[in-house]
């Protein structure tokens, strides 16, 4: 696919899907991988040295506010951004309440119309990977943060992913179910998926959320970032390699190999005042 035709079946697939993303990721939404990044956002806010308070924040694609819910919760002054109408009427419904909360329709390429220097802290979770030029996106992030603000990435496959470790392996083999039934009934009953597994028998690199760098040979390069923030007059705060946690683990295999293996990374790094 082209840039744009990749931005727009983001799009359309992510407002299909706004309303049962969660159901769909027991990736995210579990108690052990929801306490980790509660944790580690609290740990990026306190890393922000701009002097605002509260801190002004920017959810960049923030789906269904995985983000948004955690940095209201902190009391930031959210602003919640994504291609999909579909989640930003989510956030709306969701956080419009706290008094915290704004909406920011993105195109998927940049972040014009933000001036810069807007934001105290920029976090984005799980995002990168279905962006086309994710570094592009990465120095907009850089823009449009004060100095001494903190970028957060967060949920990006690690380069150990690729390599299939032995004990990454034997995780694998022992954590997930061996036959997962509830996965099997859900796909049989999704008649509009099996247009998808056509699309990805002709096609073995189609996602049906639009994942593009997920590849041995075409992933987020964490060495380019880190490049690009350090050019960015950025120091590096914290760099933590981690094993994520899926809901279909045994969470006794999990905690096991937890400190064996990891498959993904958070980046925090501050912008030089």
């Amino acid at each position: 696919m082209q840039d744009e035709d990749q931005i727009r079946f983001n799009k359309v697939v992510n407002d299909r899907l706004s309303r049962k993303y969660e159901r769909l990721h027991g990736d995210i939404f579990n108690n052990i991988e929801q306490e980790r990044l509660r944790k580690a956002l609290k740990a990026a806010a306190e890393a922000v040295r701009t002097g605002a308070e509260p801190i002004y924040a920017l959810d960049y694609g923030c789906g269904s506010g995985n983000l948004t819910g955690h940095l209201i919760g902190l009391g930031a002054n959210t602003v919640s951004a994504d291609i999909s109408e579909g989640f930003l009427d989510l956030i709306e419904r969701n956080f419009s309440q706290t008094g915290l909360s704004e909406v920011l329709a993105i195109n998927g390429k940049d972040l014009s119309g933000v001036e810069d220097a807007r934001f105290d802290l920029v976090a984005t979770y799980s995002v990168l990977h279905h962006v086309p030029d994710y570094l592009g996106i990465v120095g907009e992030m850089c823009r449009v943060l004060k100095p001494g603000g903190v970028i957060y990435i967060d949920h990006e496959v690690h380069e150990s992913y690729f390599d299939r470790t032995k004990e990454y392996v034997e995780f694998l083999s022992r954590a997930r179910p061996r036959v997962n039934l509830r996965r099997y009934l859900r796909l049989l009953l999704d008649v509009r998926g099996y247009k998808h597994i056509i699309r990805r028998l002709m096609n073995p690199r189609y996602k049906r959320e639009g994942d593009i760098h997920v590849w041995p040979d075409d992933h987020i390069e964490w060495d380019k970032i880190e490049q690009l923030l350090i050019s960015e007059s950025f120091e590096i705060v914290s760099k933590e390699d981690y094993l994520l946690y899926n809901s279909i683990y045994d969470v006794d295999v999990y905690n096991e190999y937890k400190n064996k293996c990891v498959d993904e990374r958070l980046l925090v790094a501050r912008k030089q005042i």
